[in-house]
């Protein structure tokens, strides 16, 4: 079984014409074809199947309620942690740069790449088959999700969660900037003392790396 037979495993979806897998796979640091247009057709199939999802879970919540938990939903940091339990980081094609820095952890890239997939997999089949994957890889996160989830961002919702518990607030290191002006990369720790943690974040701004770092700090909380 060779990698992309993996994955395809993983997706839960087997592609007629590989080359569609094979450029979702391929973020513009390549220096030729890339993903940046199946990630615009995924972002929208992402968006509509989300919403007639809650739509359909929630008969009597009213429009800005479907909103807000949309937002949670397709938010990159959300995005971003399906497509690291997919593994795509390990599928990437990238560019050297981008490998060298560590562009197969980065949450944004994993974020476009779920988008990208979701392109592929509409116009290799048709909605209806891109509805029933994407609906598998949210699958738990649509059983979990409640009214009372509100769309806050992840830094918000760390903030919440430690004062909640009589713990002190997060401080946020700037570590790193990488690459050029047009692109750069930042890479943040969020450290939590009270807690004895310190986590990494990695985002194309300061406040996207902080971001991360915050949700992958909450994922690590919760598995206290």
């Amino acid at each position: 079984m060779d990698k992309l037979e993996r994955l395809q495993q993983a997706l839960g979806y087997t592609f007629n014409d590989r080359s569609l897998l094979e450029l979702a796979l391929t973020h513009r640091s390549a220096g030729r074809s890339n993903n940046e247009r199946l990630e615009f057709l995924g972002d929208s199939i992402v968006n509509h199947v989300i919403a007639e999802a809650l739509f359909a879970k929630f008969p009597e919540a009213r429009e800005g309620s479907l909103s807000r938990m949309r937002a949670s939903l397709v938010r990159g940091e959300t995005l971003a942690g399906i497509g690291r339990e997919l593994n795509l980081g390990d599928y990437l094609v990238l560019g050297s740069g981008e490998r060298k820095s560590g562009g197969h952890r980065r949450g944004s890239i994993l974020a476009d790449t779920v988008e990208a997939i979701a392109g592929a997999i509409l116009l290799d089949a048709d909605v209806q088959v891109c509805r029933a994957c994407l609906l598998t890889w949210f699958h738990g996160r649509l059983d979990d999700i409640t009214l009372e989830d509100d769309g806050k961002d992840a830094k918000t919702r760390l903030q919440e969660y430690l004062q909640g518990r009589g713990q002190g607030l997060p401080d946020y290191e700037l570590l790193s900037v990488s690459g050029e002006d047009h692109q750069q990369q930042f890479r943040v720790a969020c450290v939590i003392e009270s807690a004895g943690l310190r986590i990494e974040g990695e985002g194309s701004s300061r406040r996207k790396a902080e971001q991360s770092a915050a949700d992958a700090a909450l994922e690590r909380l919760a598995r206290v």
